[in-house]
């Protein structure tokens, strides 16, 4: 196919009247389709429904150690399930406090800790003339979200197909002490899909921080969520590189089961240094005698070990194949030559992130609105919800079915053409 930057005028005004006819017979059809988040389909919900048959009214509720979980205790998790979810984030059970139902929760409540009582034992951020995180973008909008409702200063990282921008990342860590954090999705990132490289990851942890407070705030959120058996991602273990480096302390790292099991009413955990866990724990212990064991043991015996949930994640790959699929083949097919857009093919995770020729985001996002289908609000991916370039889409395939996606697929093209036409046609 031809370049739209290389189309004559008259090329051009061609293409929009066809895309314009298309666009009538699409706006006729009514559409209500929904792809502004990353949620499990109605089929994957499914796959978790025995969990509930696991515990009745009948059932043994107490741990393997013999502690009854419908009675206080257990601060830091019963073991069974702090040990599942070690395996799942690949570190010690002793380095895992196991919390509610969202891992989102975690990071607003370490946040929160830093900001009226200090990092183990440091000055509260609340008594610092400036407290600043850098942010990789595109990230993860609910990240940028809790840092702005802090009034944490945050600064814009580029985020490569290998991770951030290191040279930026170190440049600004090593050398300005109000650098207190930086948010990270490591693996399969929201939105990109990209994995740290090795290179990267060691990077991180051999900073030298000029904050002694300072945190890497590793959101390890799709840890096991491949799409495919042949070809999986791996990085490398920031807990046990961060000791290599002699910085035990600088990494918290947050996961869930939000997207394995019931997104609301899962289990979620924080990972960390020995030293950090028990300075966490005794501040939890004001804050709460411990969270829903009941629900930890129903994890626990639901999944039994990393192999079930593993065996239980290539079932979630099954569903969501086709609907990625759906996206990207239609993105190849339709966009593939015309240089008006790029994406990347991600191997898990739960999103593929767009980005269409500068200025075009907001427009192409609400012209797919109009057509009934629903995106995530262009900007939403980068902190204060400013996008410089306004170009970067996140596209959430989860939630409609694969035939939904097709449609939705098909919507979003249309848009970006018509979109992109425009401009090249009032330039």
């Amino acid at each position: 196919m031809k370049a739209y930057k290389d189309m004559s005028r008259d090329e051009l005004l061609t293409v929009k009247a066809a895309l314009e006819k298309e666009y009538k017979t699409l706006e006729a059809k009514g559409l209500e389709l929904n792809m502004a988040r990353g949620k499990p389909g109605f089929s994957q919900l499914a796959l978790s429904m025995p969990m509930l048959d696991v515990i009745n009214s009948d059932s043994d509720m107490r741990t393997v150690l013999g502690n009854d979980t419908r009675n206080y205790g257990d601060l830091d998790g019963i073991g069974e399930s702090r040990r599942l979810m070690a395996d799942m984030m690949s570190v010690e059970k002793d380095n895992v406090i196991v919390c509610g139902n969202s891992s989102l929760n975690i990071m607003y409540d370490t946040i929160a800790r830093s900001v009226t009582h200090g990092v183990k034992g440091g000055t509260p951020w609340s008594k610092l003339d400036k407290v600043t995180f850098l942010c990789p973008v595109p990230g993860y909008d609910r990240h940028f979200k809790i840092t702005e409702f802090f009034g944490i200063e945050m600064i814009n990282i580029p985020l490569y197909d290998d991770g951030p921008d290191m040279d930026m990342v170190e440049k600004y860590v090593n050398s300005d002490a109000s650098v207190k954090g930086i948010w990270c999705v490591p693996k399969y990132s929201n939105p990109t899909g990209i994995s740290y490289s090795d290179d990267v990851v060691r990077r991180f942890a051999n900073l030298k921080p000029a904050a002694e407070d300072f945190r890497i705030y590793w959101d390890n959120a799709y840890c096991i969520h491949h799409l495919y058996e042949d070809t999986q991602d791996e990085i490398l273990n920031i807990l046990d590189e961060c000791k290599k480096a002699g910085n035990p302390d600088m990494v918290y790292i947050f996961s869930s089961t939000s997207k394995i099991s019931f997104p609301g009413s899962g289990i979620s955990a924080i990972a960390a240094s020995l030293e950090n866990i028990e300075y966490i724990k005794s501040q939890m212990s004001i804050q709460t005698i411990g969270h829903d064991k009941i629900n930890q043991l129903r994890h626990s015996r639901f999944f039994k070990n990393i192999d079930g949930l593993k065996a239980h994640m290539k079932k979630h790959a099954e569903l969501l194949r086709p609907k990625f699929e759906a996206v990207l083949n239609t993105l190849e097919n339709e966009l593939e030559g015309l240089e008006i857009g790029n994406w990347i093919k991600p191997r898990g995770g739960y999103f593929i992130s767009f980005n269409s020729l500068p200025g075009c985001a907001k427009k192409i996002v609400q012209m797919c609105k109009d057509l009934g289908v629903i995106l995530t609000g262009a900007g939403a991916t980068f902190p204060y919800g400013k996008d410089p370039e306004d170009s970067n889409i996140r596209i959430a395939p989860t939630f409609p079915t694969p035939e939904e996606m097709e449609t939705a697929a098909t919507v979003f093209v249309l848009c970006v053409k018509l979109v992109s036409v425009e401009k090249y046609l009032s330039e």
